[in-house]
């Protein structure tokens, strides 16, 4: 039996209410014991956590990993699963859930079992694939759900596209229910959408570019909580970007529907104004909206309204961000920039409290997806994230695990800094900067 202990650090779990300074005792890859400092005895290895917080490995509930089920040649994706395993852990996240839009899309059972086995074979963070809706990710029939939960699959959604046939939608959320499975929904009406490129704005108009108006995600959150309410389907709102969007999962979550909602690191910190030198990184799906509703969404997520904090981590080649930004893919990374981001935003500001923070990005998306993760009690699995709530830092993408640059946060400072990151018991990531 290999021990280890985690020593002096400030243990913040808010799955069970705790944040105060103690010992953290992982025995092979489970939680052995919590106890006061220098009351565990020894152990094999001892990680000083002084002046640190200890809390449970974050949970990214929306990734994009590109590499293709059955693909034989990795090295041609702008991410592969292996790659962004190493950018989670590096990151902190010991888990993430990776979205189906790769090409083939994840929508059999064989296709998510490949998916997990090539999780496991990275060794890292756990990768829990998440099936598509619909075959084929085309919107125009349910695909085979049962299997793909059966082969491991956490979650489904058709991530990158909404599915625009109402009976079509409310089909695949029954079934869901059925099963006892959860929906992530990318709530973007596409006949209201109609090409656009960036938020409908003074700015769409100067660059004489089609804007993408609040109501394509407004009126496709609404669907998503009324169909909801009416299947009993638990249903999650991917990145929330308006105003008006907050508006109605708030009244939707009051009625009682099975409702939750997340929101991304760019959603709460940066503007439409962003993209006044046109330059591509900051382009975007939902696109980066006013300051009124950065406003919004900031205050859902401290109010809860929004549940927890996803990355929707989209990586892309340098040519593909190179193009003009009508022609620039959409997208942006985040998975090692998110901690030092959302903590400057949230409690530098202060908006929330370290413990509140953690909370939204463990205990949450972990009961999101219904998944075993995001504690740190006795008996739970080792997965833990070591933080250093006072380092400040500059974002690197140079110096990413990740294969891409696309970081829109780059020679930006920030203060929150991962230093270790277990998984399992297992240490799979130090900082070295």
């Amino acid at each position: 039996m290999t021990r280890t202990l985690l020593a002096g650090g400030r243990i913040i779990d808010p799955a069970c209410g705790r944040d105060a300074p103690g010992d953290l005792l992982i025995e092979d890859d489970r939680i052995a014991a919590i106890g006061n400092v220098g009351t565990l005895g020894r152990a094999d290895t001892v990680l000083d956590c002084a002046d640190l917080l200890v809390v449970p490995g974050l949970i990214d509930l929306h990734v994009h990993l590109r590499e293709a089920p059955f693909s034989a040649n990795p090295g041609a994706f702008a991410e592969t699963v292996a790659s962004g395993a190493a950018a989670a852990v590096a990151g902190g996240f010991t888990t993430v859930c990776a979205m189906p839009n790769t090409t083939p899309p994840i929508d059999s059972a064989d296709a998510v079992a490949w998916y997990v086995r090539r999780g496991r074979e990275a060794n890292l963070a756990r990768v829990l694939p998440v099936g598509c809706m619909t075959r084929g990710r085309d919107g125009r029939a349910p695909a085979d759900l049962p299997p793909m939960r059966d082969a491991g699959a956490c979650a489904f959604s058709d991530d990158g596209a909404d599915v625009a046939d109402d009976a079509v939608f409310e089909q695949v959320l029954s079934e869901a229910a059925r099963i006892g499975m959860p929906v992530f929904c990318h709530c973007e009406s596409a006949a209201v959408a109609a090409g656009g490129i960036l938020h409908d704005s003074p700015l769409a108009t100067a660059f004489g570019l089609p804007g993408l108006a609040r109501d394509a995600e407004d009126l496709a959150v609404a669907r998503a909580c009324d169909t909801a309410r009416r299947t009993g389907c638990r249903a999650h709102i991917q990145h929330v970007s308006t105003e008006g969007a907050v508006e109605v999962i708030r009244r939707a979550k009051a009625d009682g529907a099975p409702v939750t909602a997340e929101a991304t690191p760019h959603h709460l910190t940066l503007t439409v104004d962003a993209l006044a030198g046109r330059d591509t990184v900051f382009k975007v799906n939902p696109p980066l909206r006013t300051g009124r509703d950065v406003e919004a969404v900031l205050a859902a997520v401290r109010d809860g309204t929004i549940d927890c904090l996803a990355t929707d981590h989209a990586p892309h080649t340098a040519e593909a961000k190179a193009r003009r930004l009508a022609e620039a893919a959409f997208g942006m990374i985040g998975l090692e920039s998110a901690l030092g981001v959302c903590a400057t935003a949230l409690i530098e500001t202060p908006l929330m409290t370290w413990a509140e923070l953690i909370e939204r990005m463990t205990a949450a998306p972990a009961r999101v997806a219904g998944i075993d993760a995001g504690t740190l009690t006795v008996g739970a699995r080792a997965d833990v994230t070591v933080i250093d709530p006072a380092a400040r830092w500059t974002i690197d993408p140079e110096r990413f695990a990740s294969k891409a640059r696309n970081c829109p946060f780059a020679g930006r400072e920030v203060k929150g800094q991962v230093r270790r990151t277990l998984v399992g018991g297992r240490v799979v990531y130090e900082a070295t900067w």
